[in-house]
Protein backbone atom coordinates (compact mmCIF):
# COMPACT_ATOMS: atom_id res chain seq x y z
CA UNK A 1 0.00 0.00 0.00
CA UNK A 2 1.26 3.61 -0.75
CA UNK A 3 0.71 5.73 2.35
CA UNK A 4 0.64 9.33 1.73
CA UNK A 5 0.77 11.77 4.79
CA UNK A 6 -1.35 14.92 3.66
CA UNK A 7 0.99 17.68 5.43
CA UNK A 8 3.88 15.78 3.17
CA UNK A 9 2.31 16.40 -0.50
CA UNK A 10 1.99 18.63 -2.45
CA UNK A 11 -1.45 20.56 -2.69
CA UNK A 12 -2.22 19.63 -6.92
CA UNK A 13 -0.83 15.71 -6.32
CA UNK A 14 -3.19 15.26 -3.32
CA UNK A 15 -5.98 16.76 -4.86
CA UNK A 16 -5.94 13.61 -7.44
CA UNK A 17 -5.22 11.19 -5.20
CA UNK A 18 -8.61 12.52 -3.44
CA UNK A 19 -10.98 12.77 -6.64
CA UNK A 20 -9.25 9.34 -8.28
CA UNK A 21 -10.49 7.83 -4.98
CA UNK A 22 -13.74 8.81 -4.28
CA UNK A 23 -15.53 8.54 -7.73
CA UNK A 24 -17.84 9.04 -9.66
CA UNK A 25 -19.16 12.14 -7.90
CA UNK A 26 -22.44 13.68 -9.50
CA UNK A 27 -22.12 16.89 -11.15
CA UNK A 28 -23.44 20.38 -9.76
CA UNK A 29 -24.07 22.45 -12.91
CA UNK A 30 -24.30 25.74 -10.99
CA UNK A 31 -25.72 28.72 -12.15
CA UNK A 32 -25.36 32.13 -10.08
CA UNK A 33 -25.91 36.11 -11.64
CA UNK A 34 -23.88 38.98 -10.00
CA UNK A 35 -24.76 42.54 -8.33
CA UNK A 36 -25.09 43.62 -12.11
CA UNK A 37 -27.47 40.49 -13.16
CA UNK A 38 -24.38 39.03 -14.97
CA UNK A 39 -24.97 35.59 -15.54
CA UNK A 40 -22.71 32.38 -14.23
CA UNK A 41 -22.52 29.26 -14.89
CA UNK A 42 -19.88 26.83 -13.68
CA UNK A 43 -19.32 22.78 -13.01
CA UNK A 44 -18.85 21.74 -9.75
CA UNK A 45 -18.32 17.84 -8.72
CA UNK A 46 -17.80 18.05 -5.07
CA UNK A 47 -21.57 17.87 -4.72
CA UNK A 48 -24.23 15.57 -3.73
CA UNK A 49 -27.66 15.78 -1.88
CA UNK A 50 -27.71 15.47 2.15
CA UNK A 51 -31.28 15.99 3.16
CA UNK A 52 -34.53 14.72 2.23
CA UNK A 53 -36.37 16.88 4.55
CA UNK A 54 -35.59 20.02 4.07
CA UNK A 55 -34.23 19.18 0.89
CA UNK A 56 -30.52 20.68 0.89
CA UNK A 57 -28.04 20.09 -1.67
CA UNK A 58 -24.24 20.53 -1.06
CA UNK A 59 -21.45 21.51 -3.43
CA UNK A 60 -17.75 22.89 -2.68
CA UNK A 61 -16.40 25.72 -4.42
CA UNK A 62 -12.67 25.62 -3.65
CA UNK A 63 -9.91 28.30 -3.60
CA UNK A 64 -8.17 27.62 -6.86
CA UNK A 65 -4.54 26.46 -6.07
CA UNK A 66 -2.34 28.04 -8.55
CA UNK A 67 -2.78 31.55 -7.27
CA UNK A 68 -5.58 31.08 -3.93
CA UNK A 69 -8.11 32.97 -5.77
CA UNK A 70 -11.89 32.29 -5.16
CA UNK A 71 -14.59 31.80 -7.95
CA UNK A 72 -17.31 33.79 -9.47
CA UNK A 73 -20.26 31.06 -7.79
CA UNK A 74 -18.94 31.73 -4.42
CA UNK A 75 -19.08 35.35 -4.81
CA UNK A 76 -22.33 35.52 -6.72
CA UNK A 77 -23.73 32.98 -4.13
CA UNK A 78 -22.44 35.46 -0.78
CA UNK A 79 -23.98 38.43 -2.90
CA UNK A 80 -27.60 36.88 -4.08
CA UNK A 81 -28.09 33.79 -1.69
CA UNK A 82 -29.10 31.88 -4.35
CA UNK A 83 -28.27 29.29 -6.69
CA UNK A 84 -29.90 27.22 -9.70
CA UNK A 85 -28.05 23.73 -9.77
CA UNK A 86 -28.81 21.63 -12.80
CA UNK A 87 -27.63 18.18 -13.37
CA UNK A 88 -25.19 17.14 -15.95
CA UNK A 89 -26.91 14.57 -18.96
CA UNK A 90 -24.54 12.99 -21.31
CA UNK A 91 -25.98 15.09 -24.01
CA UNK A 92 -24.70 18.17 -22.47
CA UNK A 93 -21.53 17.25 -20.87
CA UNK A 94 -19.00 18.91 -23.71
CA UNK A 95 -21.22 22.22 -23.60
CA UNK A 96 -20.30 21.52 -19.55
CA UNK A 97 -16.28 21.38 -19.98
CA UNK A 98 -16.75 24.43 -21.82
CA UNK A 99 -18.23 26.01 -19.26
CA UNK A 100 -15.47 25.09 -16.90
CA UNK A 101 -13.08 27.36 -18.53
CA UNK A 102 -12.07 30.63 -16.56
CA UNK A 103 -13.91 33.27 -18.43
CA UNK A 104 -13.68 36.91 -17.18
CA UNK A 105 -16.07 37.96 -14.90
CA UNK A 106 -18.16 39.89 -17.39
CA UNK A 107 -18.79 36.89 -19.73
CA UNK A 108 -21.79 34.47 -19.55
CA UNK A 109 -21.35 31.23 -19.86
CA UNK A 110 -24.34 30.80 -20.96
CA UNK A 111 -23.23 32.83 -24.43
CA UNK A 112 -19.68 30.52 -24.62
CA UNK A 113 -21.56 26.98 -24.19
CA UNK A 114 -24.42 27.66 -26.21
CA UNK A 115 -26.81 26.45 -23.28
CA UNK A 116 -30.38 27.95 -23.06
CA UNK A 117 -30.73 30.38 -19.87
CA UNK A 118 -34.41 29.55 -18.75
CA UNK A 119 -36.08 31.76 -16.18
CA UNK A 120 -36.78 30.57 -12.75
CA UNK A 121 -39.91 30.87 -10.70
CA UNK A 122 -38.03 31.94 -7.51
CA UNK A 123 -34.73 32.90 -7.33
CA UNK A 124 -33.19 35.35 -9.95
CA UNK A 125 -30.02 32.46 -11.84
CA UNK A 126 -31.48 31.24 -14.60
CA UNK A 127 -31.94 27.33 -15.28
CA UNK A 128 -30.32 25.48 -17.98
CA UNK A 129 -33.12 24.64 -20.39
CA UNK A 130 -31.53 21.43 -21.61
CA UNK A 131 -30.69 19.85 -17.92
CA UNK A 132 -33.21 17.19 -17.85
CA UNK A 133 -33.34 18.54 -13.57
CA UNK A 134 -32.90 21.57 -12.12
CA UNK A 135 -33.06 22.86 -8.57
CA UNK A 136 -33.41 26.23 -7.82
CA UNK A 137 -32.30 27.15 -4.35
CA UNK A 138 -31.62 29.31 -1.85
CA UNK A 139 -28.34 29.40 0.26
CA UNK A 140 -28.55 28.19 3.96
CA UNK A 141 -24.76 28.46 4.64
CA UNK A 142 -21.51 28.95 3.00
CA UNK A 143 -18.75 27.05 5.19
CA UNK A 144 -15.30 27.99 4.68
CA UNK A 145 -12.99 25.06 5.01
CA UNK A 146 -9.84 27.14 4.99
CA UNK A 147 -7.64 30.20 3.46
CA UNK A 148 -4.83 28.43 1.88
CA UNK A 149 -4.83 27.02 -1.70
CA UNK A 150 -7.61 23.92 -2.31
CA UNK A 151 -9.36 25.08 0.32
CA UNK A 152 -13.14 24.51 -0.16
CA UNK A 153 -16.57 26.32 1.04
CA UNK A 154 -19.43 24.07 1.63
CA UNK A 155 -21.98 25.97 -0.09
CA UNK A 156 -25.12 24.52 1.40
CA UNK A 157 -28.37 25.17 -0.52
CA UNK A 158 -31.66 24.88 0.15
CA UNK A 159 -34.06 23.37 -2.29
CA UNK A 160 -37.05 25.80 -2.95
CA UNK A 161 -38.50 24.07 -6.54
CA UNK A 162 -37.20 21.28 -8.99
CA UNK A 163 -38.15 20.99 -12.49
CA UNK A 164 -38.33 17.69 -14.02
CA UNK A 165 -38.03 16.62 -17.75
CA UNK A 166 -41.16 14.69 -17.92
CA UNK A 167 -39.15 12.33 -20.87
CA UNK A 168 -36.87 10.45 -18.08
CA UNK A 169 -39.56 9.16 -15.82
CA UNK A 170 -40.69 5.80 -16.26
CA UNK A 171 -43.89 4.24 -15.74
CA UNK A 172 -43.91 4.61 -12.07
CA UNK A 173 -43.25 8.66 -12.34
CA UNK A 174 -39.87 7.78 -11.09
CA UNK A 175 -36.32 8.96 -12.80
CA UNK A 176 -35.43 6.17 -15.40
CA UNK A 177 -31.58 6.02 -14.57
CA UNK A 178 -30.81 5.36 -18.86
CA UNK A 179 -32.97 8.24 -19.68
CA UNK A 180 -31.84 11.05 -17.67
CA UNK A 181 -28.45 9.41 -18.47
CA UNK A 182 -26.02 11.18 -16.20
CA UNK A 183 -22.51 12.15 -16.57
CA UNK A 184 -19.91 11.36 -13.47
CA UNK A 185 -16.77 12.95 -12.41
CA UNK A 186 -13.48 11.20 -11.45
CA UNK A 187 -10.15 12.24 -11.43
CA UNK A 188 -8.18 14.21 -13.88
CA UNK A 189 -10.67 14.14 -17.59
CA UNK A 190 -11.93 10.79 -16.55
CA UNK A 191 -16.04 11.14 -16.53
CA UNK A 192 -18.81 7.85 -16.61
CA UNK A 193 -21.89 7.67 -18.64
CA UNK A 194 -24.25 6.27 -15.48
CA UNK A 195 -26.39 4.23 -17.99
CA UNK A 196 -26.78 1.27 -20.43
CA UNK A 197 -24.79 -1.57 -18.88
CA UNK A 198 -22.90 0.17 -16.70
CA UNK A 199 -26.10 0.57 -14.62
CA UNK A 200 -27.41 -2.64 -12.75
CA UNK A 201 -29.49 -3.34 -9.81
CA UNK A 202 -28.76 -4.39 -6.40
CA UNK A 203 -31.36 -5.49 -4.11
CA UNK A 204 -30.75 -5.69 -0.51
CA UNK A 205 -33.46 -5.48 2.11
CA UNK A 206 -32.31 -3.13 5.08
CA UNK A 207 -35.19 -4.16 7.39
CA UNK A 208 -34.84 -7.62 7.34
CA UNK A 209 -31.70 -9.04 9.45
CA UNK A 210 -29.82 -11.09 7.10
CA UNK A 211 -28.03 -14.15 8.31
CA UNK A 212 -24.58 -12.79 7.86
CA UNK A 213 -21.03 -13.91 7.23
CA UNK A 214 -19.74 -16.23 10.52
CA UNK A 215 -23.75 -17.85 9.50
CA UNK A 216 -21.86 -19.04 6.10
CA UNK A 217 -21.15 -23.06 6.23
CA UNK A 218 -17.03 -23.45 6.39
CA UNK A 219 -16.82 -24.69 2.57
CA UNK A 220 -18.47 -21.30 1.17
CA UNK A 221 -16.10 -19.09 3.38
CA UNK A 222 -13.61 -20.64 2.39
CA UNK A 223 -14.70 -21.39 -1.45
CA UNK A 224 -12.24 -21.35 -4.40
CA UNK A 225 -14.67 -20.41 -6.70
CA UNK A 226 -17.25 -18.09 -5.16
CA UNK A 227 -16.39 -14.10 -4.81
CA UNK A 228 -16.64 -12.12 -1.81
CA UNK A 229 -19.63 -10.85 -3.49
CA UNK A 230 -20.84 -13.85 -3.98
CA UNK A 231 -20.64 -14.35 -0.36
CA UNK A 232 -22.38 -10.90 0.27
CA UNK A 233 -25.04 -12.20 -1.23
CA UNK A 234 -25.36 -15.01 0.51
CA UNK A 235 -24.94 -13.88 4.19
CA UNK A 236 -27.46 -11.30 3.21
CA UNK A 237 -30.64 -14.04 3.05
CA UNK A 238 -32.68 -14.02 6.21
CA UNK A 239 -32.51 -17.67 6.76
CA UNK A 240 -30.55 -20.47 5.69
CA UNK A 241 -31.89 -23.20 3.58
CA UNK A 242 -33.46 -26.15 5.30
CA UNK A 243 -32.38 -29.82 4.83
CA UNK A 244 -35.29 -31.03 3.43
CA UNK A 245 -35.61 -28.19 0.52
CA UNK A 246 -31.80 -29.09 -0.39
CA UNK A 247 -32.61 -33.17 -0.15
CA UNK A 248 -35.06 -32.01 -2.80
CA UNK A 249 -32.60 -30.89 -5.21
CA UNK A 250 -30.07 -33.64 -4.49
CA UNK A 251 -31.83 -36.37 -6.75
CA UNK A 252 -31.95 -33.68 -9.65
CA UNK A 253 -29.47 -35.18 -12.59
CA UNK A 254 -27.50 -32.09 -12.34
CA UNK A 255 -27.33 -32.38 -9.18
CA UNK A 256 -26.33 -36.39 -9.50
CA UNK A 257 -23.66 -35.35 -12.18
CA UNK A 258 -21.67 -32.75 -10.06
CA UNK A 259 -21.90 -35.26 -7.05
CA UNK A 260 -19.77 -37.83 -8.74
CA UNK A 261 -17.51 -35.65 -10.34
CA UNK A 262 -13.67 -35.50 -9.25
CA UNK A 263 -14.11 -31.96 -7.73
CA UNK A 264 -17.98 -31.99 -6.65
CA UNK A 265 -17.69 -29.17 -4.26
CA UNK A 266 -16.24 -26.69 -6.69
CA UNK A 267 -18.52 -27.72 -9.37
CA UNK A 268 -21.51 -27.23 -7.02
CA UNK A 269 -20.34 -23.68 -6.27
CA UNK A 270 -19.97 -22.30 -10.10
CA UNK A 271 -23.21 -23.80 -10.67
CA UNK A 272 -24.48 -21.62 -7.64
CA UNK A 273 -22.15 -18.52 -8.44
CA UNK A 274 -24.46 -17.99 -12.23
CA UNK A 275 -27.57 -18.68 -10.28
CA UNK A 276 -26.45 -15.58 -8.19
CA UNK A 277 -25.82 -13.68 -11.51
CA UNK A 278 -29.43 -14.30 -12.43
CA UNK A 279 -30.41 -13.40 -8.56
CA UNK A 280 -31.96 -16.59 -8.22
CA UNK A 281 -30.16 -17.07 -4.60
CA UNK A 282 -32.35 -19.44 -2.80
CA UNK A 283 -31.34 -22.41 -5.04
CA UNK A 284 -27.99 -21.01 -5.16
CA UNK A 285 -27.94 -21.21 -1.26
CA UNK A 286 -29.12 -24.79 -0.81
CA UNK A 287 -26.65 -25.60 -3.86
CA UNK A 288 -23.67 -24.12 -1.90
CA UNK A 289 -24.83 -25.68 1.88
CA UNK A 290 -24.76 -29.07 -0.04
CA UNK A 291 -21.05 -28.80 -0.60
CA UNK A 292 -21.23 -28.91 3.09
CA UNK A 293 -22.69 -31.97 3.34
CA UNK A 294 -20.13 -33.80 0.93
CA UNK A 295 -18.54 -36.39 2.42
CA UNK A 296 -14.37 -35.95 2.37
CA UNK A 297 -13.91 -38.99 0.32
CA UNK A 298 -16.73 -37.94 -2.15
CA UNK A 299 -13.30 -35.27 -3.66
CA UNK A 300 -11.63 -38.33 -4.64
CA UNK A 301 -14.80 -39.68 -7.04
CA UNK A 302 -14.06 -39.54 -10.59
CA UNK A 303 -16.51 -38.86 -13.47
Amino acid sequence: MLTIDPNKVATKDLHQYLVGAVAPRPIAFASTVDEDGIPNLAPYSFFNVFSSNPPTLVFSSNRRVSNNTTKDTLHNVRHTGEVVINVVSYDIVRQMTLASIEFPSNVSEFDKSGLTPLHSEMVKPFRVAESPVQFECKVKDIVALGAQKGAGHLIIANVVLLHINEDILDENHRINPHKIDLMGRLGRAFYTRASGESVYTIYQPVTKIGIGFDQLPKSVKNSDVLTGNNLGQLASMTEKPSRASIEEIKNEHRIQQILKSHDPINRLHLYAQKELEKENTELAAKLAWLGEWIEPSANNNQD
